[in-house]
């Protein structure tokens, strides 16, 4: 009965697995949203379809296409529609125009506004906008519609902010948060983004304070379908990552929560960011964010959000949003402690402990953690290394992604059951002693330096009363065994595949130690199956098959295109001509038009136009000069004062371009701006290298740089001008990209570059 009982616990283990992921987010046969709020995903994917059409960058024919288009579509929900226009360069020195598309929707009350964002335009330069953001707009005005239906007068005034510019630097955010007049009014900010084109929607807070408010809140609106813990929480607020409404609260103190999926990376601000790509559950689950949160704080008084007190808070099957004070966190731990100590001392006292065997049960764990985290740490290098088309992939996270990361989890298990195999001579109550004390050690770390993740107590608590089971009975029930388990595979099963789709494969060393660890929280259960080898050789055998699935699918095609870039970079000074790329593995379409005198880039290249990554040209090729012609650069003033030696730079283009980025070497800049708009402080002293700034043009605007350096200083600029028109220019004959191809995104691509430097 028992051996019965034991092998059933096996298919339960693995349907608890998958639950522990499929409950993230809905089905596609889940009909509650549209029954219970009348949101429908099919009519926020007809947005869809007419927002991503075609590439709608700042300064793109398409961009007031989409624009016109939410407005028309604000218009026939019966909003009263504007359009607030300005310049900005934000905190990233990247100058633009923006015109955000503004709304409201008046509430009975007089209290603070809730604020609803996303933005409409697409990254420079392929990018369709789909999922970023064209889901966003989507799920907005589809959700207005289903609210507007319900004839139901909110409390509540509701700002709508479709935002321009948020891809160059969050300069429509910018524009909005510290020009317009019914910013002031704002109390909470919800805000649809995406970071790929499927997988659930996480929940991330913006706040300047506490998070307890904001938490409470919204565990009481009751969304179906929250994906959310405050390890991401703790650890979003550590990176440099920034959304629309960080403008918000870093400049007018307002607080709100980000929703975004941020799964498939490999699409996001590419070409395949498009309308049959996007995951329409992931869509639904904005739906299924949005349309609680809009009928709950739309009632709300959004003047009480702000706290100084933080709350630990994890998403779990079943209860949906656990959360707890961060006061409670060292409480926690040290009741953890103090039941270990009682287990210990029990255990030693009626010998089902011995001092030997306790020591010896650290081995095991101890050894798979080695050897996983080894395999881990290099396996993106391997990877890479067979496949170096995948460098090129500079989201870092391959096509067949998951994949790998499932074949990283099967080979770490594989090592967990080989090892503890070794290890049988030990009594199980010794082997739980390791995993015990490592456990508790982990959570006294992340008590101390990362209390968002305080949390991991929770599974730990379970451990131990299976650790108490199994010192009071020798064959405790297996079924029971699991139960207590079920805390550590519905909170940790989600991060061996959380870290890398969000930081990339590079982080696979995540999956490879979470993975030994979860084991150690199994292991109450699993050390009891007597057929640990067969089971390592069957987790290995299934790490074999990922891997042959996952290189039988390392090819790129139409569907899974490899990315390309190539620009054609002419010094107007020197008249010297020449191809460059940032493909690191030559695609044959960009070495056919490169020729075959391609050289490697070498590493003393100083100004290279803005990357996300920071990447570099890699390979370049001289070639014929064409009739390209640069800017019109004239110095309209030059005094000194003091000294300080102000000047005015007009930069005038000579022919249709999109972009003029401006380094300026080793010349120290006291202060800039560009046609009157000032480079912040925070910006020139922290975050500008040698650029001084990039213009993204409109209308073929002309730039004037007011700039003041010290007296007697020489000023020293490089001007980098660039149309994004190489492919479609008269003046060259590139054949067209195959289809196994794209644009590279996150670099200047398929560009047309004019070199100019000025020394007055």
């Amino acid at each position: 009965m028992k051996n019965t009982r034991l092998w059933i616990t096996i298919p339960l283990l693995l349907l608890a697995i998958y639950w522990s992921f499929h409950s993230l987010m809905p089905s596609p046969t889940d009909k509650g949203l549209e029954g219970s709020y009348g949101f429908s995903t099919d009519l926020a994917l007809e947005h869809v379809v007419k927002i991503s059409q075609k590439p709608h960058a700042v300064g793109f024919p398409a961009h007031q296409e989409v624009r016109d288009y939410i407005v028309r579509e604000l218009e026939e929900l019966g909003l009263e529609v504007s359009l607030q226009e300005g310049y900005t360069a934000g905190d990233w020195g990247n100058y633009s125009k923006a015109t955000n598309i503004v709304s409201r929707i008046r509430g009975s009350g007089s209290g603070k506004a809730l604020l609803l964002l996303s933005h409409y335009d697409s990254n420079p330069h392929s990018s369709l906008g789909a999922s970023d953001a064209g889901s966003g707009v989507a799920t907005i005005l589809e959700g207005l519609r289903a609210f507007l239906e319900k004839n139901k007068n909110p409390k509540n005034d509701i700002i709508i902010l479709i935002s321009d510019a948020e891809e160059l630097g969050l300069n429509g955010a910018d524009l909005f948060a510290n020009r317009h007049p019914w910013t002031s009014e704002v109390g909470l900010i919800l805000n649809f983004e995406a970071r790929g084109s499927g997988g659930p929607s996480y929940m991330f807070m913006e706040t300047n304070r506490g998070n307890e408010k904001l938490i409470e809140a919204f565990i009481a609106a009751d969304p179906d379908y929250p994906v959310s813990n405050s390890l991401a929480y703790s650890i979003y607020k550590l990176l440099p990552n920034d959304t629309d409404l960080t403008v918000f609260r870093e400049d007018r103190d307002i607080e709100g929560f980000n929703f975004a999926f941020i799964d498939d990376h490999f699409d996001y601000h590419t070409v395949r960011d498009s309308y049959e790509r996007l995951d329409r559950n992931s869509l639904t689950h904005q739906g299924s964010y949005l349309m609680p949160l809009l009928h709950h704080f739309s009632e709300a008084d959004l003047g009480q959000m702000k706290s100084l007190n933080d709350h630990v808070y994890f998403n779990i099957p079943v209860f949906k949003m656990v959360s707890y004070p961060f006061d409670w966190i060292w409480a926690m731990w040290y009741i953890a402690l103090a039941a270990l100590i009682i287990l210990l001392i029990a255990g030693f006292k009626n010998q089902r402990l011995t001092v030997k065997g306790a020591l010896m049960g650290f081995l095991p764990l101890l050894v798979t953690l080695m050897i996983n985290g080894i395999i881990g740490y290099f396996a993106w290098t391997v990877i890479t290394a067979a496949y170096p088309g995948y460098k090129d992939i500079l989201q870092g996270f391959p096509y067949n992604g998951h994949t790998y990361i499932l074949a990283m989890v099967l080979l770490s298990l594989a090592v967990c059951f080989w090892v503890y195999q070794g290890f049988k001579s030990v009594s199980l109550p010794d082997l739980l002693v390791g995993p015990a004390i490592v456990w508790l050690a982990i959570c006294w770390g992340v008590a101390q330096y990362l209390p968002g993740a305080s949390f991991f107590v929770i599974p730990l608590y379970a451990f131990l009363a299976s650790f108490l089971l199994l010192q009071y009975q020798k064959e405790p029930n297996p079924l029971l065994l699991l139960f207590l388990a079920l805390p550590a595979i519905f909170i940790l099963a989600p991060y061996t595949s959380m870290f890398p789709v969000a930081l990339g494969m590079k982080m696979g060393i995540t999956t490879t130690l979470i993975t030994p660890l979860i084991f150690a929280l199994l292991l109450p259960l699993a050390a009891q199956y007597k057929w640990k080898k067969t089971l390592g050789i069957l987790a290995f055998s299934g790490f074999m098959i990922a891997i042959l699935v996952a290189h039988l699918n390392s090819g790129f095609t139409p569907d899974r295109a490899k990315p390309t870039s190539l620009v054609y970079v002419l010094n107007t000074d020197d008249k010297q001509a020449q191809w460059a790329t940032y493909e690191k593995d030559l695609s044959a379409w960009t070495r056919g038009v490169m020729g075959s005198d391609i050289r490697e880039q070498g590493s003393t290249e100083n100004n290279i136009p803005g990357s996300k990554y920071n990447s570099r040209y890699t390979f370049w090729a001289l070639t014929d000069e064409k009739e390209i012609p640069g800017p019109v650069v004239t110095i309209e003033k030059d005094t000194t004062l003091g000294d300080t030696r102000f000047l005015e730079v007009g930069i005038f283009p000579q022919r249709n371009v999109n972009r003029l980025e401006v380094f300026t070497g080793d010349t120290p800049i006291l202060n800039a701006s560009i046609n009157g708009i000032e480079l912040s402080p925070y910006y020139l002293k922290d975050r500008r290298s040698n650029r001084l700034f990039t213009h993204y043009i409109s209308n073929n605007d002309s730039t004037f740089l007011q700039v003041s350096i010290p007296r007697g200083k020489e000023l020293n600029l490089t001007l980098y001008e660039a149309s994004n028109d190489l492919l479609e220019n008269p003046e060259f004959e590139i054949p067209p990209r195959p289809e196994e191809n794209i644009p590279m995104p996150f670099v200047l691509n398929d560009a047309v570059i004019t070199i100019k430097s000025i020394r007055h």
